[in-house]
């Protein structure tokens, strides 16, 4: 006999509270969440339908997206979404899946961008010819590395729409989903590069340069544990103390910013001392740390001047 939304929210949310340590709210909307995948529906159908049998296609479906979570599989990759600054991303296991703690950057880099800008001078260029080496003092650019699924390009593209942003990542399989991405909430002001880091930026600069790179230490037991276990590895990790690729960041962004604008990376959350000490010791000036919703330093920046 198949199962109705009330038993199955019921006893579900209790199976994934206890297998993976969630608390019961948490676990409760993971569940909703599913069902309304396997059923497509919203939540408010599933409120009003409690006594509603799955049939046999929906039962298959939503037992094949549990079991898949009970084994820990994100739920985000399950669902292929996650919702981030006020926006739907795709996200797929080639790319990581956006955090709250990153919104703080994006917050950070949009503070950063005057508005309105020039409306006639967005007009005269777009983003696919931001390559050129010759400066519009009227338009202001970012530069996100690593991009990833797009959310924090996308999300300062859709904040800022007369800013023009170039994103860049060293992987192909990310970029096809930053792309979806940028098709899917219709954003036209942003490039979409394969990069590693700069190297296909050639002489090109920005007036904000903004990371959320790899930072993890290469041997750091919480690769192997929670959804870290599905996300790509080259993401995540980053040398013996998850700082190789900020020390390249902020070692190669100086030829890259236009003079008294910013860097700024998100790091981990023991990290800011560090991160502060490199931008300093690479030249940078009023060099800073931001804290997260929860008191956390997880955004470091500083300007540069030739």
């Amino acid at each position: 006999m198949n199962a109705s939304i009330h038993d199955i929210l019921r006893n579900d949310s209790k199976r994934l509270e206890a297998t993976l340590d969630l608390d019961s709210g948490s676990a409760r909307i993971e569940v909703q969440c599913l069902l309304q995948a396997a059923l497509k529906v919203d939540l408010a159908y599933l409120l009003t339908h409690a006594e509603q049998l799955l049939n046999d296609e929906q039962l298959s479906h939503y037992t094949a997206l549990f079991e898949r979570r009970l084994t820990g599989e994100p739920i985000a990759y399950l669902l292929a979404s996650r919702e981030f600054y006020g926006l739907i991303f795709k996200v797929s296991p080639a790319t990581l899946i956006p955090r709250p703690e990153t919104e703080l950057l994006v917050e950070l880099a949009v503070q950063r961008i005057p508005q309105p800008l020039s409306r006639s001078s967005r007009d005269k260029e777009r983003p696919g010819e931001v390559m050129e080496c010759e400066r519009n003092e009227d338009v202001f650019r970012v530069l996100d590395l690593g991009t990833g699924s797009g959310a924090i390009a996308l999300s300062i593209a859709h904040a800022r729409p007369d800013t023009e942003v170039v994103a860049v990542d060293a992987s192909e399989d990310a970029l096809r989903v930053a792309r979806e991405n940028a098709r899917l909430l219709n954003i036209v002001n942003v490039l979409l590069l394969h990069s590693d880091w700069f190297s296909a930026l050639h002489c090109k600069r920005f007036d904000l340069i903004v990371s959320n790179p790899p930072y993890v230490a290469a041997n750091d037991a919480h690769l192997s544990q929670g959804d870290l276990r599905f996300e790509p590895r080259s993401a995540l990790a980053s040398g013996a103390d998850g700082l190789d690729d900020i020390r390249h960041i902020c070692a190669q962004a100086k030829a890259h910013l236009n003079p008294g604008r910013w860097l700024m990376l998100e790091h981990g959350y023991n990290q800011a001392a560090q991160v502060r000490t490199l931008m300093q010791q690479a030249g940078y000036s009023d060099v800073f740390s931001a804290k997260d919703l929860s008191g956390i330093e997880r955004v470091s920046g500083g300007s540069f001047l030739p």
